[in-house]
Parts: structure tokens; sequence; C-alpha cells
């Protein structure tokens, strides 16, 4: 499908190149031609007038040279567009590719999307299936055993109930717009809210949260940045062993402010770590075992592009891993 739209698109660009070519050249050669026509009819009426009156004597003038020129120039501009047809052809075809590039990359995107997403939903579905079927097949069913498959797909529900809410979450932050985003807030409130809403699943290994930031004024939108820091911190908690810390620190600069979130977890693999913003993709097994879609990362680096940031994860030399986000601060 891409190959044809380019040839499509590479045969409008030699069409238009060409039109706009062969007008200027048809204009060009009937300009040319109708000033030696008249340049010869006028030599002529001289050479009437002198054979008339014997004076002026005109100048010798080689109209047959005139005649020749007239056909080299338009053999030349045959010549130059033929020219400009294979350079135009080529360069068209570059063109159509460098512009059909991001299209083609974005559906490649989209189609990934919908294939991981089916993939998602038919687990939870094709289980609740399964139990619900199976129940259906034993004859006698206790109300133990009716409030344990009861409990079962209402987990298998919530899981989907997540799924989805992800997947919308995604495709409402792709239609985000920055320049809407107005509002003053302070970093160091975000954080703070963010390892609030946090605290509970940190309580829960035992896990500590350090943080050490200095406050910085950004623009943007409060609601979405807590978000990120949710995101980053549970990402660090639910790969991090019980009793052990996670650490927040920042380091303003002019015209930025840096935070970052490391953890004394399991870390990532070389092959993994350029992967780890990229949708539904889950790390190896000792990663994979912790219960997630891979959705929570690229929603958090989609945020920090909204706000024409940067992020990106490196392993941490004594184990774990720590996340650098760059937000740019509020200069006004």
């Amino acid at each position: 499908m891409f190959q044809s739209a380019r040839l499509r698109l590479t045969l409008w660009y030699l069409a238009i190149i060409m039109l706009i070519s062969i007008v200027f050249s048809t204009t060009i050669y009937s300009i040319v031609s109708r000033q030696i026509e008249g340049f010869i009819r006028l030599h002529n009426e001289r050479i009437e007038r002198f054979r008339v009156f014997r004076k002026p004597e005109p100048p010798f003038i080689n109209t047959d040279e005139l005649l020749n020129q007239k056909k080299k120039l338009l053999f030349s501009l045959i010549v130059t567009n033929f020219g400009i047809l294979i350079v135009a052809g080529l360069a068209g075809y570059f063109l159509s590719g460098r512009t059909l590039k991001p299209i083609k990359l974005m559906v490649d995107e989209q189609n990934q999307f919908i294939t991981n997403s089916s993939h998602e939903l038919r687990t939870p579905i094709a289980n609740l299936r399964a139990e619900m079927e199976g129940s259906l097949l034993e004859k006698h069913l206790t109300d133990k055993r009716t409030r344990e498959i009861i409990k079962s797909n209402l987990e298998e529900v919530k899981h989907l109930e997540n799924l989805i809410n992800n997947l919308l979450r995604i495709a409402q932050i792709h239609n985000s717009d920055v320049g809407k985003y107005e509002a003053n807030i302070s970093i160091l409130e975000i954080i703070k809210t963010a390892q609030k809403k946090i605290n509970s699943l940190a309580k829960q290994k035992n896990i500590k949260i350090n943080t050490k930031v200095n406050d910085q004024i950004i623009k943007g939108d409060k609601i979405s940045l807590v978000e990120l820091f949710v995101i980053i911190l549970d990402n660090a908690i639910k790969y991090s062993p019980r009793n052990t810390t996670v650490t927040i620190t920042s380091e303003n600069t002019k015209n930025a402010v840096k935070i970052l979130v490391s953890d004394q977890g399991i870390g990532l693999s070389k092959k993994d770590l350029p992967h780890i913003f990229e949708r539904f993709y889950r790390a190896d097994k000792s990663r994979s075992q912790v219960e997630g879609y891979g959705l929570g990362l690229s929603i958090a680096k989609k945020i920090v592009e909204i706000h024409n940031g940067s992020i990106f994860a490196t392993n941490n030399k004594d184990g774990g891993l720590t996340f650098s986000i760059r937000l740019p601060v509020n200069l006004v």
C-alpha cells in the first residue's frame, strides 16, 4: 500500500512539474518564434523598399540561419524538458518517500497498537469465558465455589476496565495540545501530590520514598503531571524488593528542571532499555512477573512530550533504575 501510494504521489509531483515546464517552454518558444518571424518579415520589407527606391541599403542578414536557430531552440527545449522529466521523476520519488514516511510510521504504529490491544483484550475475555463455561459443567456448585468463580470473574473484569481506561487515556493524551496549558505549577507540589497517591503501595512493601527536590515553577497541566510522577513512582515501587528506598532528587538549570527518580530494583537489560517506553512492551521474565499491560510508561512519555520535555531511563551501577525527566521552566 505504501509503495503504490508513493508511486501515485510521484506521478502527481511529476505531472505538476512537467505541466509548469511545458507551459514555460511553450511560452518561451512562442515569444522567440514571433520575434524571429517579425524580424525576418521586417527584413523582407526593407529588401522590397530597396528594390523600389534603391535606398537605404539593408544590412545583410542570413534568414536561413535565424530559422535554423529557431529549430535549435525547439530541440534544446525538448531536450531540457526530457531532462527535467528524469530529474523530477527521481526527485519526486525521493520526496514522496520522505513525505509519506511519517504517515507510514503512524499507520504502522496504529496497526501494531490495534493488534496488541486486541491480544490484551482477548486474554481476560477468554479467561472469563473458560471459567464460566467450566462452571456450567459442574453439576453441584457450592456457595463457596460460586463465590470463588464470581471473585475470579470480577478480577478479570477489573483487568479489562484498567486496560480500557489506559487505552482511552492514551488516545486522550495523544490529542492533547501543550499550548492550552497556561497554569503556573510548583514542581515540588506535584511530586508531593503524586507521593501521597502512591504511599499506600509503598507501605505494603515497606519501601521508603526520600524526596530531595528544590522547588521550581513550570507551566503545564497539573493533573497530567501528577499522573506522570504517579506512573514513575508506581513503576519504581513495583519493581523494587521489600525494605528498599526510592529516591527523588532534582537538578535546576536556567531553562529547565530535571527530576531523577531512582529505585533499588532489578534494573533492565541493555536489550530492553531502549524499548521501555513502547506501548505494550514487557521486559524480561523477571519484570514480566509483575502485573501490568506495558502502557504506563508510554503514557508517561507522552505527558512529558506534550510539555516539551524529555524522559529516559538508565541502569544504576549498584542496581536498580533511574528515570530522568526534564521539563522546561516558566521563564515569564
